[in-house]
């Protein structure tokens, strides 16, 4: 028997009908069943309610109910303990999540049966200076917080000052996030296997304005220069400010993300799919 946790997302009642049929057919096979605090109570089983800081411990397989949040909220909770995680689709994109819902509770079935595959995707270790360290599978930022104003940023790699930055921000991305902010921002699409960190300007006020693409062993020091605070968040989640001489030190992760592949959809037909590219 296997113990499996299901990341729902609370506000798609279509997601929340699919949980509950999960959860029906695995309970019936004798499965162990995990939910998180707010989807277990929107299916009224607050029974299976488990904290995320623990939810990943001695767990067999994650399943995302959702779009690409979801799926980032299930792999922030099970990726530190090695969990394979499965992404049922219900975003408008899709780039994390490959099942289609009325798919979902035959793929379930196949990863029980052992017919899939694993696709590891690096993650970002993301260090303030306070100590306060996350981990991020799409990416790291560190952008202004008055509209209007540009910030003062210094990038160190590998130890070595590189050049300063004025800019609404800057993008620290995995392959996995390259189709997420930094793609909006300009950055270039990089497939999610390769192993690479992309950092990409936001809007910058200066000459040099590309984004560069390092080697997986790089190690960034973002500075904030100047009396102009900037915001830190990871693959969305607020970290706080960062005042004068603060700095997020950003470096690959050695604890990778695991998504369960069960089909032959790759990475070049889903971009064709978000973007409407046409066969010919």
């Amino acid at each position: 028997m296997a113990a499996i946790a299901l990341f729902v997302h609370a506000d798609r009642p279509e997601a929340l009908r699919l949980a509950v049929d999960l959860i029906g057919r695995l309970d019936s096979e004798g499965h162990e069943i995990r939910l998180p605090s707010e989807p277990a109570e929107a299916v009224d089983r607050t029974d299976l309610a488990h904290l995320e800081d623990c939810i990943g411990e001695k767990l067999d397989l994650a399943v995302s109910l959702g779009g690409d949040g979801s799926m980032l909220r299930a792999v922030t909770a099970v990726a530190d303990d090695g969990v394979p995680v499965l992404g049922v689709n219900y975003g408008s994109f899709g780039y994390l999540t490959d099942i289609k819902p009325e798919s979902a509770l035959d793929a379930v079935g196949r990863f029980l049966s052992g017919a899939y595959r694993i696709e590891e995707r690096i993650r970002l270790s993301c260090r303030l200076d306070d100590g306060t360290e996350v981990r991020a599978l799409n990416e790291a930022i560190v952008e202004k917080v008055d509209s209007g104003r540009t910030i003062h940023l210094a990038v160190h790699i590998d130890g070595e000052y590189f050049t300063n930055y004025a800019a609404d921000g800057l993008i620290a991305a995995t392959p996995t996030g390259s189709t997420a902010y930094s793609l909006s921002a300009g950055g270039p699409i990089v497939a999610p296997t390769m192993g690479a960190v992309i950092l990409t300007p936001v809007a910058p006020h200066t000459l040099f304005d590309r984004s560069l693409v390092l080697l997986p062993d790089s190690e960034l020091v973002i500075e904030v220069l100047g009396d102009r605070s900037a915001a830190v968040a990871v693959d969305g989640r607020s970290l706080g400010e960062l005042d004068e001489g603060g700095s997020l030190t950003v470096s690959v992760s050695d604890r990778p993300a695991r998504l369960v592949i069960l089909g032959r959809r790759g990475f070049h037909q889903a971009l064709k799919s978000s973007f409407g590219l046409a066969d010919r």
